[in-house]
């Protein structure tokens, strides 16, 4: 016996509750810290914010099974998915793909889950392919079903799944559990649900993703809303800690080590989202300070800074950025840089051509 689901008492997991209430605590008492925070920016930048987070989501979860996408063109399907912008823009179909994905999972979040559910969102995040036979259904190849890294002469095998035959009645027993455990604590529910889906690996393609959006699924309906947090940034960040403890769990029952990894890890999610809106406040205050003071160029610069996020440019904004961003000429990115910092609306470090900016949103509630 080498793997969890080949063990007599699969799928019995095994955890001590009363080691987790610290972490359930902490989950619920900062759900309701940024649903306090998310009354104190406009409709307008919640959309923003929901846009923004749900986009990076689609993106990151993408990027840690090693596809990349396009940030504007994913958030341009989502608004439209939103109806919140008709705009046409080119986008790839597994960007639009993984929009309508994300987009479902957040407007059906309090559904049950289904066979029809998840062939659902698998056609949408396969959209386009033509390398896969089973698309929007469970795998039917008779070969395993192993995660194998190395060379093929060598290969290691991480984990292997439960053959094809198996998997209708292994996913029968999934989603009944998943619609009858909602009395469980919010990050022990997810926690399990995320490695109970992976150990089936019920789809020739696309396991990681749709797994991943179970254990936000699970969340949002434990607390009754959608849960809007970016789970997939904080696992993409420390991709190989993910990997290593889904490795390390796949061969037992007893989860304690698992659920903890996974908890804290969602509580790391939940902490960048409070984040991102303490930064769209910061925003809204920066604005209502500034407003009548700046000139079109440096609105469009500040505008574009804001767009990256509390992570801001890459190394900060430097002249040169400024030139591309606004056209202007040396002298007048001089200026206007100058000005910004004058005004208090950027930071500057550095000296020469190592010069660069930084938004000063800790300073958005000085008086001009």
């Amino acid at each position: 016996m080498q793997w969890n689901w080949q063990h007599p008492d699969w799928p019995s997991f095994t955890y001590d509750q009363s080691a987790l209430t610290d972490l359930e605590a902490d989950f619920l008492k900062q759900s309701g810290v940024v649903v306090g925070a998310l009354r104190h920016i406009t409709s307008k930048d919640k959309d923003d914010f929901i846009i923004d987070l749900i986009s990076t989501e689609a993106i990151k979860t993408s990027a840690i099974e090693g596809e990349f996408l396009n940030r504007d063109s994913v958030q341009a399907s989502l608004r439209r998915n939103f109806g919140l912008d008709t705009t046409a823009k080119r986008a790839t179909p597994a960007e639009q793909g993984i929009a309508l994905m994300m987009t479902a999972l957040y407007q059906t979040y309090d559904e049950p889950l289904s066979d029809k559910m998840l062939f659902d969102w698998h056609g949408m995040l396969t959209r386009g392919r033509t390398d896969l036979n089973d698309i929007g259904r469970y795998r039917t190849h008779s070969e395993p079903m192993q995660i194998v890294s190395g060379a093929d002469y060598a290969p290691k095998i991480h984990f292997e799944a439960p053959p094809s035959s198996s998997v209708a009645l292994e996913m029968e027993r999934f989603i009944d559990w998943f619609n009858t455990s909602k009395s469980m604590s919010p990050l022990t529910r997810a926690s399990i649900a995320h490695l109970y889906f992976e150990s089936i690996h019920p789809f020739e393609d696309g396991n990681g993703r749709i797994g991943r959006a179970i254990a936000e699924k699970a969340l949002s309906q434990n607390l009754g809303q959608p849960t809007l947090l970016a789970l997939s940034y904080a696992i993409e960040s420390k991709k190989k800690a993910y990997y290593g403890n889904l490795e390390r769990s796949n061969k037992t029952l007893h989860l304690q080590d698992w659920i903890a990894y996974f908890a804290n890890t969602i509580l790391e999610a939940q902490s960048y989202s409070l984040r991102l809106i303490e930064f769209l406040i910061a925003k809204t205050k920066l604005y209502d300070r500034l407003r009548k003071h700046l000139n079109e160029r440096q609105e469009k610069a500040i505008a574009r800074m804001f767009r990256e996020g509390p992570e801001g440019f890459k190394g900060g904004l430097s002249a040169d950025n400024y030139m591309a961003i606004t056209g202007a000429t040396r002298p007048t990115t001089t200026r206007d840089l100058a000005d910004l910092v004058e005004k208090g609306a950027l930071i500057k470090t550095g000296e020469r051509r190592y010069t660069r900016y930084w938004l000063n949103v800790m300073n958005s509630t000085e008086v001009m």
